[in-house]
């Protein structure tokens, strides 16, 4: 059952970090080459699409490893699901306190209401992802590396 629980877990934690690989180095810069608005209305539209998503996401990923980290932990590579954990918890924390704020602003804009500065915020809201996603990469290649 523990076996299942960690593959299972490690699935999971790898498709969202595919998810947010993506978005960081596909989606993103395909959006901010589009002409004219149409690359900010994608940033919106992906903005609230994937708010709605990710966030349980993030939280289920983070409570599988929390049931993995007990249920394993007197086995091998607790040490490592423990961390991984920690990294999650770290990028749910970055999310709220840093990325959630501007992506709430960003999902309401259109080429009418969106502020001057939109550029810089968006550009912001990239670097900030920048470094969740190697947040989140870390913490899955401590959750392989607890599989042996």
């Amino acid at each position: 059952m523990l076996t299942a629980l960690e593959v299972f877990t490690t699935v999971v934690v790898g498709v969202m970090v595919g998810v947010e690989f993506s978005v960081a180095f596909v989606i993103n810069p395909i959006l901010n080459a589009l002409p004219g608005d149409s690359g900010q209305l994608g940033r919106a539209h992906g903005g609230r699409m994937l708010g709605a998503v990710m966030p349980v996401w993030y939280i289920t990923s983070l409570i599988l490893v929390a049931v993995w980290a007990i249920a394993g932990w007197h086995h091998h590579g607790t040490g490592l699901v423990v961390t991984a954990g920690a990294l999650l918890i770290l990028s749910v924390i970055m999310s709220i306190l840093l990325l959630v704020p501007i992506n709430n602003r960003g999902k309401t804009w259109t080429p009418d209401n969106r502020p001057a500065d939109w550029k810089q915020q968006m550009n912001r809201w990239d670097r900030l992802h920048y470094v969740r996603v190697a947040v989140i990469i870390a913490a899955f290649a401590l959750l392989v590396a607890a599989l042996n």
